[in-house]
Order: structure tokens, then sequence, then C-alpha cells
């Protein structure tokens, strides 16, 4: 069962806020899978290999924020929102006019450090969408989607969980909905790439 935060923690430094801030941002921004254009003609090994590494991305950054302040979950919180910011909105890329990601799997590594339970349902959930309709946009706009409900549900069961959690889930759905809009006006138009999880026929 996921633990909530003991009322005796004394909240961290004001250093200490800023480092879990800007290590966790940078975490994010950090290019840490190999990144689609060096896997010429093999775009779901890039897909999977890039969302692969960007998950251990977010885990490594809230797993940090956890150890240096005694599993605060404010802290833990601010720092799933830094390593996700970092990853949509890395400044080196924005600066040169490129986009950066869309923030699901980075999402997904941050909030299993939280609540592994709802990621664990919503990767099943994506997995669902996906298998039934071929697109992997739709899976991930789902999966964003469900997720602060299911937040609300099992971190703590029974009890509501801190309202920041709730904020940071909701706005970080918006965020992934945001950065899917191309995605969105592809599904629209019809000429959004399928992702397929079964084997192809032979």
């Amino acid at each position: 069962m996921t633990q909530l935060t003991p009322p005796a923690i004394v909240a961290p430094s004001a250093e200490m806020r800023v480092a879990i801030l800007c290590v966790s941002y940078l975490v994010g921004a950090t290019a840490f899978g190999p990144r689609r254009e060096l896997w010429r003609g093999r775009e779901a090994v890039a897909k999977v290999t890039t969302a692969m590494f960007d998950c251990i991305g977010g885990l490594i950054a809230v797993w940090i924020a956890g150890n240096v302040t005694q599993g605060n979950i404010h802290w833990m919180t601010y720092a799933a929102l830094a390593v996700i910011l970092g990853q949509m909105f890395p400044i080196w890329r924005v600066a040169r006019g490129k986009q950066g990601g869309q923030g699901v799997a980075v999402a997904a590594g941050a909030f299993a450090v939280i609540c592994w339970q709802a990621v664990v349902l919503d990767f099943g959930l994506w997995i669902l969408v996906v298998w039934f309709w071929g697109f992997a946009a739709i899976g991930s706009l789902a999966a964003a989607a469900a997720l602060p409900l299911l937040l609300y549900l099992l971190y703590a069961p029974g009890h509501a969980p801190p309202t920041v959690l709730s904020a940071t889930a909701l706005l970080v759905t918006a965020l992934i909905v945001v950065k899917h809009r191309p995605n969105i006006e592809r599904l629209l138009a019809g000429t959004e790439p399928r992702f397929s999880l079964r084997r192809p026929k032979e």
C-alpha cells in the first residue's frame, strides 16, 4: 500500500527544493533514449526504446526526490511535474525551434514511484485501447485521461490523496492532450499511422 507522508517530516530546505526541481527538469530534458533519427527504417523500435528510457528518467527523478525528502509526497509530486516538463519542453531543443516529447512515458515512470498500482492499471488501459483501435495516440490520450481518477482511487484507498497530487495529475493530463494536438488532427483527417500490437498475419 502506498505510504502517506508522515506529519513529523520536516519540509526540505530552500536549497534542497531548488535542487530537486532543477535536477528533475534536467533529467527530463536529457535525451535518454536513442532518438528516432538514429533508427531510420525502424520506427517501432525507436518509439519503444525511447519510451523505455524516458520512463526510467521519470522514475529516477521522483525516486531521488523521495529519498532526499524522506518520502515527502508534495516534493515527489513537484519532482514528477518538473521531470515531465523537462521532457516536454527541453530548453536546448525549444531554443532551436524543435519539439520536446509528449510526456506519456516519462509521466508513467514518475507516477509509478508515487502509486505504481495506478500506473499498472493505466498501462493495461493503454494496451487494451491500442489493441482494439490500433492507434498509440488514442491509447495515450485514454491513459492520460484516466490517470487522475486512478491516482485518486488508488493512492490511499478510502482517503482523498493530497490536493497537490490530484491537481498535478490533472495538469499533466491537460499537457499531454495539448502535446498530442498533431496526432488528434491526423486522427480526424484519417492520416494517423497505426501502431498494431497484434502479430502480422503471414
